[in-house]
């Protein structure tokens, strides 16, 4: 299956989870998966949450940020993978001067 973010509307999505400005997010989503391409502009982030059912790849297309990754800031930028297990809390944080651009799959684990 061919998914092409150029193709889908993209979404502005305010405080994100409790983070800072906003989210702009071309998303493809269905019971087992989120994809999405994302973007944060200078100063956005995306609030510190726990992936309760499932866990996050976010992978670093272009620019420079960090994450707060259970209790403790990592740097990223481009071509870092950052993962976020299930039981984890993360956020992601755009403190750079440019655009931090990323891509991101947040996978459904099923119940036990």
């Amino acid at each position: 299956m061919k998914i092409l973010f150029d193709q889908m509307e993209e979404k502005v999505l305010p405080q994100f989870k409790g983070g800072e400005g906003a989210l702009n997010a071309r998303m493809y989503t269905d019971e087992n998966n989120k994809i999405m391409r994302g973007r944060l502009a200078p100063g956005s982030s995306i609030g510190l949450h726990t992936h309760d059912t499932g866990s996050e790849i976010i992978y670093i297309l272009s620019g420079t940020g960090k994450v707060l990754y259970d209790g403790e800031y990592e740097t990223l930028a481009a071509g870092d993978c950052h993962y976020c297990p299930m039981g984890h809390s993360h956020s992601l944080i755009n403190d750079s001067d440019g655009d931090l651009n990323f891509f991101a799959v947040v996978p459904e684990h099923p119940a036990k």
